[in-house]
């Protein structure tokens, strides 16, 4: 095998210019599927984290159905009692995996500094829950605020986003009130601090957005329950399985709640995802197309001008299928050539990112994030095994048409 390689390796030296190119051809179909695929997979990690974190979602939604679907006009039927959540509190608690069980009321209302007035949608959470998931980020997505964490013994501390800040001309500490309908259809209005600002996640909600801290939320709609309890995990790749745990504990204890997956409630996400994986099938077909018609090139032009020399060889008694192989071993070590280029190609963008730390801005998003780049190895391992076959195929056709041209013909060749 040693022979056969080193006589490939002098077949590729000697038409130097020619293999040269179609190397480059394979460096750079491998450095551009390498490097799309290590942008989609932070992608895919970002808009993750995004929906399960930033978000406050949590890994596990838990509410009543009609919550998810909306379907009704009462507020009262949405609202999860104490003894619900401390039930479901309880079943969760059994589980290793899980970190943080913790309630969320979700409501509008109007916000005004005396003068001004504007609608608002806010999210009530514990003040724990914004440490916890803001700690259990990978990729540090949590937008920064201005001011001072949330706090339980500030109660009528809120956090405005910027966008409506700047509306209704709201600083850190600036005093405000909001009003909004109690579970009772009742009006009610409360004096607010605004003790922090901040970008939120997505374009569309920072002019009217507000966080506050639990209890304030109970306040203002005049309940003691929660819309929904977050559920939060350790590792995301259990929540599935902790899910079908959860339905089949609820089950059990005859608890008529039902349980969402953060990426079935994320539409976000799943747009997204199709969105780049459409992309990446485009990209990846357009790779295919190069690097086979570049192999299939070099290796019927080499057939070509070594037709005699292929006749020769048969006459002496070599096997078709050492011809083939030999054919094969040239295109491979074509392939090889063009991985390893790829990948210092590829190390040298992702050591330029590093470096230069370029940020952009994602849509639907207010703030400019950090490029990066997610390399999985498994992904990189399959990427150069299918780019191998590749080149190994592409190779096949021309090669089999060298093995079993006529010997007398391939002598007498000019």
């Amino acid at each position: 095998m040693k022979a056969w390689i080193n006589i490939a390796l002098r077949n590729l030296i000697k038409n130097k210019r020619r293999s040269a190119f179609t190397i480059l051809a394979i460096t750079l179909g491998f450095s551009a599927v390498t490097l799309f695929g290590g942008f989609t997979t932070y992608m895919y990690a970002a808009n993750q984290e995004g929906s399960i974190y930033t978000s406050f979602q949590g890994h596990l939604t838990i509410a009543r159905k009609i919550f998810f679907d909306r379907d009704s006009n009462n507020p009262k039927n949405f609202i999860l009692s104490q003894d619900e959540l401390q039930a479901v509190s309880s079943i969760c608690s059994e589980f290793d995996e899980v970190i943080l069980v913790t309630p969320q009321l979700r409501l509008n209302g109007l916000i005004t500094d005396g003068r001004i007035s504007n609608i608002f949608i806010a999210i009530g959470i514990e003040p724990e829950a914004q440490v916890v998931l803001a700690r259990e980020t990978r990729l540090n997505l949590m937008e920064p605020y201005k001011g001072r964490a949330l706090d339980e013994t500030h109660m009528n501390d809120i956090g405005v986003s910027n966008g409506l800040a700047k509306f209704l001309r709201l600083g850190l500490d600036s005093e405000a009130v909001i009003m909004g309908t109690t579970v009772d259809g009742q009006m009610n209005a409360l004096d607010v601090v605004v003790c922090q600002l901040f970008d939120a996640a997505s374009s569309s909600f920072n002019d009217r957005f507000v966080r506050m801290p639990f209890k304030l939320a109970q306040s203002l709609i005049d309940t003691n329950g929660a819309h929904l309890l977050s559920v939060i995990l350790k590792k995301t790749e259990d929540t599935e399985r902790i899910k079908n745990r959860l339905v089949s504990a609820f089950s059990q204890k005859g608890i008529d709640l039902e349980v969402k997956t953060w990426n079935e409630l994320s539409e976000w996400y799943t747009k997204v995802k199709d969105m780049f994986d459409i992309i990446f099938m485009f990209l990846f077909l357009i790779v295919f197309v190069i690097v086979t018609m570049s192999v299939i090139n070099t290796m019927s032009m080499a057939i070509l001008e070594r037709t005699r020399e292929i006749g020769t060889l048969r006459a002496l008694g070599l096997k078709r299928r050492w011809v083939i192989g030999l054919f094969s071993i040239e295109s491979m070590l074509m392939g090889f050539g063009g991985i390893v280029g790829g990948s210092i190609v590829t190390g040298l963008c992702w050591g330029s990112i590093l470096f230069f730390k370029p940020t952009w801005t994602p849509p639907g998003i207010t703030v400019r994030i950090p490029l990066q780049l997610q390399f999985s190895a498994e992904y990189i391992a399959y990427s150069v095994v299918f780019l191998l076959l590749l080149c190994l195929v592409s190779s096949l056709l021309p090669a089999r048409k060298a093995a079993y041209q006529n010997v007398v013909d391939a002598l007498g060749h000019v």
